[in-house]
């Protein structure tokens, strides 16, 4: 069956450099999230080669964080001065070859090294991605086209879990690693079809023929838009912190021995939870899209974080596969739809020439915040168990809420 023009229509009437931007910067999500959440899928087998405690699998978590923080602050810079798909090109390589390498580790150390890297190219995907949707897509359709982009770190996650289901039980933790190196064949599809957004390329000609130097981001970013600036990044962190300290346990938390505070689930019980779960991911981040071109930013924003922090309260709760596999859905939808809207909320607040920098600013500081979250709940999941753990989770995603309270609606703006 086709899908209805009313929902569709605006995709296939695109022009075909705008699809093409939409499915470079959706892939590299997609891989990026596969590549990342490799770590969390095999998580419990880790901790139990290694020799590594909760709290030690959490830190490395938070080392990841704190690296793609970085890495979206520096690629931001790079997709501002050099273009947006060459960033997106290196941000995909380092990421990809980086992952195949956690398969070598032999310990703690090794891995914590390689994460790093890996964190460095997660971080630098977003920034790199986010603008160049952003910049190809009208504003009637942004926040749908950044949903469709946002949608397939699901897709990837689900991925995850279907390599981890298939590969582990026949070739072990090392192998589904190695896996990770395949998005690198993305780069070669991207250097030779994708083109720099028209927005960006005349800005830069307009530059250059001005011979002036570029505005630094302290004589745009002042008064109320600093103001807004600030609150977007704590708002960015608390969702974060929300997301990570959830998702990265997830998989541990199902695959852990009852003993252990966890569910005792086999990895192929575990990865169906994880998959189902990113049914409703996947369908989160696409509504999301629909419903904040329609009724506005903030006040979708805002009810998707209130459902999510009820949600997650009640999945602490119970404990029955069942009940878990019911629940995993609506949490996932909620609890991570919102993300879509972020990048169309930054972009229509900072103009082009630096725009990918404050992209990659405002979400990748907001995460090196977020990076206590893994160390944070894996260390009280240690002392109070999970369900405890959860619910500082939900608090996040209050608080979170709590911040729209002064931050603009943005909806209809035209990018400058």
């Amino acid at each position: 069956m086709k899908p209805p023009a009313k929902l569709f229509g605006w995709l296939r009437d695109a022009p075909p450099a705008s699809r093409r931007s939409l499915l470079a910067a959706s892939l590299g999500w997609m891989l990026d999230s596969f590549d990342v959440m490799l770590y969390s899928m095999v998580l419990a087998y880790l901790m139990k080669d290694l020799g590594m405690s909760k709290a030690t699998a959490g830190l490395m978590g938070s080392i990841t964080l704190v690296a793609s923080a970085a890495g979206g602050v520096i690629f931001g810079l790079v997709a501002d001065r050099m273009g947006r798909t060459l960033a997106l090109r290196a941000s995909i390589l380092i990421y990809s070859i980086f992952t195949a390498a956690c398969g070598l580790a032999s310990s703690v150390p090794m891995l914590a090294v390689f994460r790093v890297f890996l964190g460095l190219g997660m971080g630098g995907e977003w920034a790199s991605g986010a603008a160049l949707v952003s910049e190809t897509w009208p504003a009637e359709h942004r926040g749908k086209a950044l949903g469709v982009m946002q949608s397939s770190w699901a897709v990837g996650y689900a991925l995850a879990a279907l390599v981890t289901a298939v590969i582990y039980p026949w070739l072990g933790w090392r192998a589904v690693f190695f896996f990770g190196v395949l998005p690198a064949l993305l780069v070669f599809w991207i250097q030779t079809k994708v083109e720099e957004p028209a927005i960006w390329v005349e800005h830069r000609e307009r530059e250059a023929k001005a011979e002036t130097a570029r505005p630094s981001i302290r004589s745009i970013i002042r008064g109320r838009l600093l103001g807004t600036t600030v609150l977007i990044t704590i708002m960015n962190a608390a969702t974060l912190f929300g997301w990570w300290g959830l998702n990265l346990w997830i998989p541990g938390y199902l695959s852990l021995s009852r003993d252990q505070g966890g569910i005792g689930l086999s990895p192929r019980h575990m990865s169906s939870l994880v998959i189902f779960m990113q049914a409703g991911m996947f369908l989160g981040y696409l509504t999301y899209g629909y419903i904040s071109d329609r009724l506005g930013r903030k006040r979708t924003y805002i009810a998707f974080l209130l459902c999510a922090a009820v949600l997650i309260i009640a999945y602490s709760g119970v404990r029955t596969p069942t009940a878990l596999l019911f629940l995993g859905p609506f949490v996932a939808f909620f609890g991570t739809g919102y993300f879509s809207g972020f990048g169309a909320l930054s972009a229509e607040l900072y103009p082009t020439s630096i725009r990918a920098t404050l992209q990659g600013f405002t979400y990748n500081i907001g995460r090196v915040v977020s990076a206590v979250a893994p160390l944070v709940i894996g260390s009280l999941a240690q002392t109070k168990g999970f369900g405890t753990a959860f619910l500082l989770v939900a608090a996040a995603f209050l608080f979170a809420a709590a911040m729209w309270i002064w931050i603009p609606e943005t909806r209809g703006r035209a990018l400058a």
